[in-house]
């Protein structure tokens, strides 16, 4: 069994920014490759970063590299997602997602056993 809880997301204005965290339990975290992804309304989830389980390996997408950093903190079960200057096309809901049995950094929703609820991040104008 393993749970993940995202929280941080929120309505902010473009160029803002955010921080999401998402806390997980059960197993032992430090062997979890873990990632974030975004779906909007009618799109198919969409990669967004991933980290390794030592966290010295990541990997960000195209669409917000230099924006957006992943890290994780395994004393503390955490992931999170650090996201500037954000732009309205950023708007959409952002799981979290867990594996164990990950050796390296997996890029496709099917990759990953374990999600979260989602948190809404919204981007005005």
């Amino acid at each position: 069994q393993v749970q993940l809880v995202e929280s941080g997301g929120g309505l902010v204005q473009a160029g803002g920014s955010l921080r999401l965290s998402c806390a997980a339990s059960g197993r032992t975290f430090s062997s979890y490759v873990m990632g974030w992804f975004r779906q909007a309304p009618g799109q198919e989830r969409e990669f967004v970063a991933a980290v390794s389980r030592a966290g010295l390996g990541t990997y960000v997408a195209d669409s917000v590299k230099g924006r957006f950093t992943i890290s994780r903190d395994n004393a503390k079960n955490t992931v999170y997602l650090q996201m500037n200057s954000l732009k309205p096309e950023d708007t959409a809901v952002y799981y979290c997602a867990a594996d164990p049995r990950l050796s390296d950094i997996s890029t496709h929703p099917v990759s990953y056993n374990y999600w979260g609820q989602g948190t809404q991040v919204t981007v005005s104008s």
